[in-house]
């Protein structure tokens, strides 16, 4: 499978003007001037310059950019389009696809299960789904060039499931064996129907390394789902929605792209090897989420709503008078789970469903132990900082996702800080 193909796969599964516009939308939280909460204005126009050199470069079409200090709304600002050809200004209350920013949300639905007493973190996935109880682990190639596999020195945990430890895969990243399995059996969002059905079809592929050994992106998000949906008796979106979603005032939030809100989306792009960006056709395929709603992608939603899941965590699972889960689970959930397992990026771990930062650092960048968040595919990012009171978002709709990019405004966002 050529870069391109893998990248159309991924994306399923997961004028030149920087003039900025604001809109008066229905704000998450009471709004504040930057200096109110602790933030520099004048430092903030880095923020701004940076985006707009990215439009000016065809790097970004647009972005929207949310920062939210000590539960007030201080900074909240549109650049650039959602779409170049139609010059459709970008708007503060713009549809984005999550993406990966879909897994947190999932992993805050089963762990509402979790509260209820409906499982351990440590107990055996097969305890449920007994189809993974005979699993086998790839282990390398034999002389004559074919698969080896072993038993599994212990069984796959809930928590494995959590902290993508299983040794699941996506099938994109890599070209062992197990990662040709999963293309080869079209495990992935353009062919499966449902998050059952890409689950018991994960069951019968091997692992690529003993579970709890390993930290590998994979459609580990996906069994959450499943697990929700096991535990409750409920579709994955229904609970969703009935828990998460109408609790939290998030009705801007969907699955895919709902043909009655379509006109509300930014256009999806990708880098053009020539220079600029082009539109992916068809948006990526995004809009079968809305008939096949998975837990590792497929959510939509505006900057507002997604500010108000956010702020519900760093609020310690509460807002508005809405309970959602216990500062104790959400205490856990935003704690390093890893240990000494390591991640692709140094002093950076993983929680119970979100990358946590453990050493600014080692990772490079400024930031704050503790500060907890995951980003999606088409370059959106969350960042939920409990010591500093802060949340702060980024959304655009360039895919793969824009690492530098995000990089530069994480940093641009802490340089802002003034006290």
């Amino acid at each position: 499978m050529n870069t391109s193909n893998r990248i159309a796969t991924l994306a399923i599964v997961l004028s030149l003007t920087g003039g900025i516009a604001e809109q008066a939308s229905a704000a998450a939280l009471p709004r504040a001037t930057p200096e109110s909460v602790g933030l520099s204005s004048d430092r903030l126009k880095r923020l701004d310059d940076r985006i707009d050199a990215a439009i000016r470069d065809g790097r970004s079409a647009g972005a929207v950019v949310v920062i939210a200090r000590k539960g007030r709304l201080a900074y909240e600002k549109a650049y650039g389009n959602a779409d170049i050809n139609s010059h459709q200004p970008m708007r503060t209350d713009q549809y984005f696809r999550l993406y990966s920013m879909t897994k947190p949300v999932t992993a805050v639905a089963l762990l509402s299960l979790f509260e209820q007493g409906k499982f351990q973190l440590s107990d055996p996935l097969s305890k449920y789904l007994p189809e993974f109880a005979h699993v086998q682990v790839y282990v390398g190639e034999g002389n004559d060039g074919q698969p080896q596999y072993a038993a599994p020195k212990r069984p796959i945990t809930i928590e494995d499931v959590f902290r993508h430890t299983a040794g699941f895969v996506y099938g994109v990243f890599g070209d062992t064996a197990v990662d040709r399995a999963y293309r080869t059996a079209q495990i992935d969002y353009g062919h499966s129907e449902s998050v059952g059905d890409m689950t018991h079809h994960m069951a019968s592929m091997p692992l690529v390394a003993q579970p709890g050994t390993q930290w590998i992106y994979s459609y580990a998000a996906d069994v959450q789902a499943y697990l929700v949906e096991y535990f409750s008796g409920l579709p994955f979106e229904t609970y969703v929605r009935q828990t998460i979603l109408d609790p939290l005032n998030m009705h801007d939030t969907v699955f895919g792209v709902p043909s009655d809100r379509s006109d509300r989306f930014a256009t999806l792009y990708s880098p053009n090897p020539q220079g600029g960006l082009v539109v992916i056709p068809g948006g990526a395929n995004y809009e079968r989420f809305t008939a096949h709603p998975f837990g590792g992608a497929g959510l939509s939603g505006t900057p507002d709503d997604y500010l108000r899941f956010a702020q519900m965590l760093l609020d310690g699972g509460t807002l508005e008078g809405h309970r959602i889960l216990s500062r104790k689970t959400v205490e856990m959930m935003s704690s390093d789970h890893l240990g000494t397992i390591s991640t692709p990026w140094q002093g950076y771990g993983f929680g119970l469903g979100v990358g946590v930062l453990k050493d600014p650092v080692a990772y490079g960048q400024l930031g704050s132990p503790g500060q907890f968040g995951w980003s999606g595919y088409a370059t959106t990012t969350v960042i939920i900082d409990p010591k500093e009171s802060m949340v702060a978002m980024y959304f655009e709709q360039v895919l793969p996702e824009d690492f530098g990019l995000l990089s530069d405004w994480t940093n641009l966002v802490y340089q802002s800080i003034a006290d």
